[in-house]
């Protein structure tokens, strides 16, 4: 048995490092002033859907990412660890998405891609923390979904069991393919780069990235398994009034920075008595409970 399967996967800003500049006017992240990662629980995904490949072979592992040109990085970092190919969904229509506009976008890719047994994503973006798109696109597509998963344990018969982390413990449940799958970060890390790997795809790129470039134009005719693929809204047949700042209902009102100083602090006996009445005080001015 071959599976086909689809890993979303989100070039983020590093939120270690935020600072002032960090959203823009509209409410939206200004992602030029922050450094770009790979979102850390889709690289647990990742791993899963490689697991996943090492044990069915002929398996094939295609990474899906929405964002600018620049976001083919994350394709790169996936090909780099064993994936097999990558697509980018890039247009200018996509952005200021929120989840909804997001998992719509996605949604619609996934359906362009055509037959894929397992959709398996990282459980939410640093960038959002909501943990909303994978079970959306679970929705908009009308498949099972399974979240909070940290094993694929494996695939019989049509159908897939996998090890759940929940708030009250673990839980095994079984579903039937094709499904959504999302991961959370106590799940295995992934596997480093291959070196191998780096050599072979080190100038792998979307088109656009490379639009001045003649001579890396001219090696991705060459070399076709080096050009990424590049969607847009167009390729994916996507409504417009569904994307981007037009299809998300969210709105940010106002951002406030929290900077903590040394006035601020005050030290506390080490005391019984008087950690009690500090926990007391930080109840009733709400800063905790």
């Amino acid at each position: 048995m071959s599976l086909n399967i689809i890993v979303l996967a989100k070039q983020v800003p590093d939120t270690r490092n935020v600072g002032k500049d960090a959203m823009k006017e509209d409410g939206t992240v200004n992602r030029a002033a922050l450094p770009a990662i790979f979102n850390p629980e889709d690289l647990n995904a990742l791993e899963q859907a490689l697991r996943l490949k090492d044990a069915y072979p002929g398996s094939k592992v295609t990474l899906l990412t929405m964002g600018p040109a620049r976001a083919a990085e994350v394709i790169r970092e996936g090909l780099y660890r064993g994936a097999d190919a990558g697509i980018v969904l890039s247009d200018r229509a996509f952005a200021g998405a929120d989840t909804l506009a997001t998992s719509y976008a996605l949604s619609a890719a996934v359906r362009k891609f055509g037959e894929a047994d397992i959709i398996i994503g990282g459980r939410q973006a640093i960038d959002g923390d909501t943990a909303q798109v994978g079970p959306q696109i679970a929705e908009k597509l009308g498949l099972p979904q399974v979240t909070y998963a940290e094993e694929i344990l494996g695939i019989k018969d049509g159908k897939i069991t996998v090890k759940r982390r929940i708030e009250s413990g673990v839980e095994t449940v079984e579903a039937p393919l094709p499904l959504v799958v999302t991961v959370n970060g106590s799940a295995a890390d992934c596997r480093p780069r291959n070196a191998k790997n780096i050599q072979k795809y080190k100038r792998a790129a979307v088109p656009s990235e490379v639009a001045a470039d003649e001579a890396a134009k001219e090696l991705l005719e060459k070399r076709p398994y080096l050009k990424i693929n590049e969607w847009n809204a167009q390729t994916v047949d996507a409504d417009l009034e569904q994307c981007g700042l037009a299809g998300s209902p969210t709105k940010v009102k106002g951002i406030e920075s929290v900077v903590f100083t040394a006035k601020e602090a005050r030290r506390v006996e080490n005391t019984d008595q008087a950690l009690e009445d500090l926990v007391k005080e930080l109840i009733a001015n709400h800063t905790i409970g």
